[in-house]
């Protein structure tokens, strides 16, 4: 079963790019409502999809570095990673379909 875990600057190369699994990396900062709504959503997707897909959360005011190297200018920012790479992204809290779908481009 899965769940959602935190990544930071430190250990988003090995967590995230050098992965096997995809991985849905969720920008989110803690003054940030729609994140909370979809922090929500994406621990009922994590239960989900189980080893199909890591599901991550980067804090952007406690990491600005990797939040800045993918160009973060808006919280939440959801990028879906496969083999290191950003395969697509979406800014704003979207409905769990959405992020569904974003997760399949992947997949």
């Amino acid at each position: 079963m899965g769940a959602t875990s935190a990544v930071t600057d430190a250990n988003f190369a090995s967590d995230v790019l050098q992965s096997e699994t995809p991985v849905l990396v969720d920008f989110w900062a803690e003054w940030c409502g729609p994140c909370r709504k979809v922090d929500m959503m994406l621990e009922e997707i994590a239960s989900e999809l189980g080893d199909k897909v890591r599901i991550v959360k980067l804090n952007i005011d406690e990491n600005p570095e990797t939040a800045r190297a993918y160009r973060v200018l808006s919280v939440p920012t959801l990028t879906m990673f496969k083999g290191g790479e950003p395969v697509q992204s979406v800014a704003g809290a979207r409905p769990k379909g959405d992020l569904i779908k974003l997760i399949e481009t992947a997949m």
